[in-house]
């Protein structure tokens, strides 16, 4: 009953606010520019069964009719959004048909007034998706095709957005009924690194002695399923052999928690409980925290039974809208990645808030993106209701392991690059009141892709 009343008190106060400030103005779209730059990794980024060697880096320019401009900044991953496609074109190839759906989405939205970024994307996500549905000839072409190579257009739309209305920080974007799943003020926000199915059992305890407490590791190798299986359990024996063992003052229970992501390549349950009973003949299940996205999208079958042996079962690809969520939920699973540096922060906003109101925790999860996405990723796991017995936010980040050249581009990408909060330090992120009073540094210019326009 207390919580009841306080969640009634909340939503009463921040109705009350929303009645007493001024309405935000419309902007309206008067022009637009596009471009982009190839980052190398330093190795192929294994998963899904076959791998990505580099990322496109999209940047978009939106003028406002009143003469405000802004950049947002995408990075884009086809192999990701839709394994198919990849498998039919070559990496560049792909990438030329994401990049072809963000130049077409800047040409519905010129010369067009919105009254909001979340309303812009409400009206041109579907007509977008049909039109990649006609130029990669996948009829049910996967949604997060559409939502990736928005975002650069949704970041700039909330960046003018801003600026026709005056704001300076991300608290005053967000709308009033959606602000309760986003309400926290997390102090530290867990840095949580990302491993390939490749990486050597070294590196990880490597990871684990730097302070690293929660990794984010792939699961689902290269092969058919019973070659799978026997690679995942293997691959996991490995990890709990060389970390088992560690503790930390973090987590619940002082061990290190395991969060794996299969990215949909495991096809029956049966299969999954086989890797869960390895898991438990080696005491290793107890630590399992998180197994994301099992079984992909067109598998609607209920994972109670999954999450009744302990895991929390999370769901990232395959929610790609607050529908698409809410049905996972009712799924049976119990955790969301969001992901506003890949299926753009209006689509997140939403999404955070239909969890927060179902009692689903969410955490950030990355596309391997740039050093200032990083903050567009961080802004949000700054701001989600903690982890049950977590009093932090999460956030995964693998930039850094990588980028070919991750310095390089802090310098060319960040505009307060020097601060604490950009920085990893014990497994964490420092998000003091610096962090929340400059947003991360989203609003800041960025003089390397300022020069990339003309005035």
């Amino acid at each position: 009953m207390a919580a009841l009343t306080t969640s009634i008190g909340t939503n009463l106060t921040n109705k009350l606010e929303d009645m007493t400030k001024p309405v935000p103005k419309y902007f309206r779209v008067a022009s637009y520019g596009s471009t982009f730059e190839r980052e190398q990794l330093k190795k192929a980024f294994g998963f899904k069964g076959s791998a990505t060697h580099n990322l496109w880096q999209i940047a978009t320019k939106l003028t406002s009719a009143e003469g405000h401009s802004a950049i947002g900044l995408g990075v884009q991953n086809p192999l990701w959004c839709d394994a198919r496609v990849a498998s039919e074109t070559s990496e560049s190839g792909g990438n030329a048909i994401m990049y072809a759906m963000t130049e077409r989405a800047l040409q519905m939205i010129k010369g067009q007034q919105f009254a909001s970024p979340m309303v812009m994307l409400d009206e041109i996500l579907e007509e977008l998706l049909n039109y990649g549905k006609k130029i990669t000839g996948q009829d049910d072409l996967r949604k997060t095709f559409a939502l990736n190579p928005l975002v650069a257009v949704d970041n700039a739309a909330w960046l003018l957005y801003a600026k026709v209305n005056g704001f300076d920080n991300f608290d005053q974007l967000i709308p009033g009924q959606y602000k309760e799943g986003l309400s926290a003020r997390h102090k530290n926000v867990v840095s949580i690194p990302a491993l390939t199915y490749g990486t050597s059992i070294d590196e990880i305890k490597k990871l684990a002695d730097d302070g690293f407490f929660i990794m984010k590791i792939k699961i689902g190798a290269p092969g058919n399923q019973k070659v799978m299986l026997e690679k995942d359990k293997a691959f996991l024996k490995g990890i709990h052999d060389a970390i088992g063992h560690y503790e930390t003052p973090h987590s619940p229970d002082g061990k290190i928690p395991y969060y794996f992501d299969a990215n949909g390549r495991y096809d029956r349950h049966e299969t999954l409980h086989e890797f869960l009973d390895y898991a438990e003949q080696i005491g290793a299940l107890g630590q399992i925290a998180v197994l994301e996205e099992p079984f992909g999208e067109r598998n609607q079958e209920d994972v109670s039974e999954l999450t009744a042996r302990g895991p929390r079962v999370a769901a990232d690809e395959s929610a790609h809208t607050v529908e698409e969520t809410i049905a996972r939920i009712d799924q049976g699973y119990n955790a969301i990645a969001v992901k506003s540096i890949a299926k753009t922060m209006s689509m997140t906003i939403k999404i955070a808030q239909a969890a927060y109101e179902r009692n689903v925790p969410c955490f950030c999860a990355d596309l391997t993106v740039n050093p200032i996405l990083v903050e567009w990723n961080k802004i949000v796991a700054a701001r989600l209701p903690a982890f049950p017995g977590w009093n932090m936010g999460m956030q995964e980040t693998n930039g850094w392991q990588n980028y070919r050249d991750w310095e390089g581009l802090i310098q060319q990408y960040h505009p307060m690059g020097d601060r604490e909060w950009v920085h990893t330090k014990d497994g964490v992120y420092d998000t003091d009141e610096a962090f929340f009073e400059n947003s991360g540094g989203i609003f800041a210019p960025i003089p390397f892709w300022e020069e990339k326009f003309p005035a």
